[in-house]
C-alpha cells in the first residue's frame, strides 16, 4: 500500500479516499444430515475390495478395488492404456458384475473390434461412445454398474463449465462430478489421463488430489515391456509396481519379469554384469552392458542407453582416479539389456565392474552379482533393502553377491543365503578383486 494524492483516471488532485476490505458474510451453521459417530462404530464393510481379475493391476492397487474409489491411470500415447483397461472391463463383468465402459477417443465400433480381437467380451460389459458429461451421468443411472472407465477424462465437457473438453476448468468439473456420483453410488471408477511432452499428468494439479489413486503406465513403444506404477493410493501401498508385456492378443501379465532384462550367453563375455534393482518394493534383475574402445576423437565418446549420463561419467571418473583403469583416451558405451530404464543408485558397483571388464577384456565370473552405491572417493554405500535383492538372486540361481557390509556384524567368512554366498567390499578397488575369484554358474531355473 502507498500513498496517492492524485487520481489516475480524472487526475484530480485529493479525490482518493481510502477504503477497507469488504468483510465476509458470517456463515451459518446448519443442521448435519447425519450425526457425527465413534470411528469404531463405523461399518468396514462397505469398504470391502474386490479384484479385478489381473494380478499385477490388484498388486499395484492394493488388492482390488475399493467400492467408490475414484482411480487415474495416465501415460503416454499408443502405451495400451485403453487396452489395460478394456481388459480389467471384461474381467470385472466375467464375474457377474456389471460394467460401464464409456470412450470418447473412439466409436463404439472400433472399441468392438479391438476387444474381439483381445477377447474382452462379456454379457454384463455395456458400452457407450459419449464426450458430454450429462450424457455419462444419464447412463450411470440406466446401467447402475459397479465399474466405470472413462476413456479419457480430456474428451469429456460439461454444459455448466466454461472453456472447451480438456481445458482445465473442464477437467476439474467433469472429474469433481465423477467423484461425487462414484462416493454416493459406491462405484468404482478408473479414468484415462493424457500425460504432456515432459510425462507429467495433463490438467490442473487438484486432478490428482481429488482421485483417490494415481496410476502411471509407463513403457518404450520400442519394446513390448509395460511397467503400471502407483504414484498414489489412499488404500494401499504407494511404491509399488506391477508389470506387463504387449503380445498380439493384447496385453498380458509377467509375474516374473527378471528374465526380460538379461541375456543368456554360454560363455563370460566380457563387459556384463548382473544386479538387482528395486521398483518399489518389487526387486528386478537388471543387465548391465559396457564396451571401451581406443577413440579418434579429441574429446571421447560417452554413450549410455537406458542408464542416467551423469552418473555414468561420475563412475568413469572414480575408476579412473581411485582404480588406476585407464579411459579418458577411449569410448565407453554403457547400455542395460531388454530397454530397461535403471536409476536406482545401487545398480553403481554393477556399471562399474562391467565397465572395468570391458576395459581389461577380462569377464566377470559367472553367477556373480553386484550391488552398492560408487562415491566420489571409491567408497561403497549401503542401498535400501539388501536382504530382498540377495534373496531374489538366490531364488534365480546366482551364487555369489559382492556388496557393501551391512551394519550388523556379518558372521565369518561372509554372509550365508541358501546357495548363494555375501563377499563385503569397502571399497571399489576391493569389489574389482571379484573379476579375478570364480565363481558357479548358476544352474538351470
Amino acid at each position: 500500500m502507498r500513498w496517492v494524492g492524485r487520481c489516475g483516471e480524472c487526475q484530480t488532485w485529493g479525490s482518493v479516499a481510502e477504503q477497507g476490505a469488504p468483510k465476509l458474510a458470517a456463515v451459518q451453521s446448519s443442521v448435519p444430515a447425519a450425526k457425527a459417530v465413534p470411528i469404531a462404530a463405523v461399518a468396514a464393510d462397505a469398504a470391502t475390495r474386490t479384484l479385478t481379475g489381473i494380478g499385477e493391476l490388484d498388486r499395484v492397487l492394493g488388492d482390488g478395488l475399493v467400492p467408490g474409489a475414484v482411480a487415474l491411470l495416465a501415460g503416454e500415447p499408443g502405451v495400451g492404456k485403453s487396452t489395460l483397461l478394456l481388459e480389467v472391463a471384461a474381467r470385472w463383468a466375467a464375474a457377474g458384475r456389471r460394467t460401464l465402459y464409456v470412450t470418447g477417443e473412439e466409436s463404439a465400433a472400433q472399441v468392438r473390434l479391438r476387444a474381439g480381437r483381445t477377447g474382452a467380451l462379456a454379457d454384463e460389459l455395456y458400452l457407450a461412445a459419449e464426450t458430454d458429461l450429462g450424457t455419462i451421468l444419464g447412463h450411470i443411472e440406466e446401467v447402475s454398474p459397479s465399474l466405470m472407465v472413462l476413456d479419457s477424462v480430456q474428451t469429456v465437457g460439461a454444459a455448466e463449465a466454461e472453456g472447451s473438453p480438456g481445458g482445465v476448468t473442464q477437467v476439474r468439473e467433469v472429474t469433481a462430478a465423477l467423484v461425487r456420483v462414484a462416493k454416493r453410488r459406491g462405484m468404482a471408477v478408473v479414468i484415462v489421463g493424457h500425460v504432456t511432452k515432459d510425462g507429467a499428468i495433463a490438467g490442473p494439479r487438484l486432478l490428482e488430489h481429488l482421485v483417490d489413486v494415481v496410476l502411471a503406465f509407463e513403457g518404450d513403444r520400442h519394446s513390448g515391456f509395460r511397467m503400471v506404477r502407483a504414484t498414489k493410493n489412499r488404500f494401499g501401498p504407494a511404491d509399488e509396481v506391477g508389470c506387463f508385456e504387449m503380445a498380439e492378443q493384447g496385453i498380458v501379465e509377467v509375474a516374473d519379469p527378471s528374465g526380460l532384462f538379461t541375456s543368456q550367453h554360454a560363455d563370460p563375455v566380457p563387459g556384463t554384469c548382473i544386479t538387482v534393482t528395486m521398483e518399489g518394493r518389487r526387486p528386478l534383475l537388471a543387465e548391465i552392458q559396457a564396451l571401451v574402445a581406443p577413440s579418434a576423437l579429441q574429446v571421447p565418446r560417452r554413450t549410455t542407453h537406458g542408464l542416467e549420463g551423469p552418473r555414468v561419467s561420475m563412475i568413469l571418473a572414480v575408476l579412473e582416479r581411485r582404480c588406476g583403469i585407464r579411459l579418458s583416451n577411449r569410448d565407453v558405451y554403457v547400455s542395460t539389456v531388454g530397454g530397461a530404464k535403471v536409476s536406482d543408485p545401487g545398480a553403481d558397483l554393477a556399471i562399474a565392474l562391467a565397465v572395468a571388464s570391458a576395459a581389461t577384456n577380462d569377464p566377470v565370473p559367472t553367477g556373480l552379482i553386484a550391488l552398492g552405491e560408487v562415491g566420489l572417493a571409491g567408497e561403497l554405500r549401503r542401498i535400501p533393502s539388501p536382504e530382498r535383492r540377495v534373496a531374489e538372486a538366490a531364488r534365480l540361481g546366482f551364487r555369489t553377491a559382492v556388496l557393501p557390509p551391512s551394519p550388523a556384524p556379518a558372521p565369518s567368512g561372509g554372509a550365508k543365503r541358501p546357495g548363494l554366498s555375501v563377499r563385503h567390499a569397502m571399497t571399489l578397488s576391493g569389489a574389482l578383486a571379484a573379476l579375478q575369484t570364480p565363481a558357479e554358474r548358476p544352474g538351470p531355473r
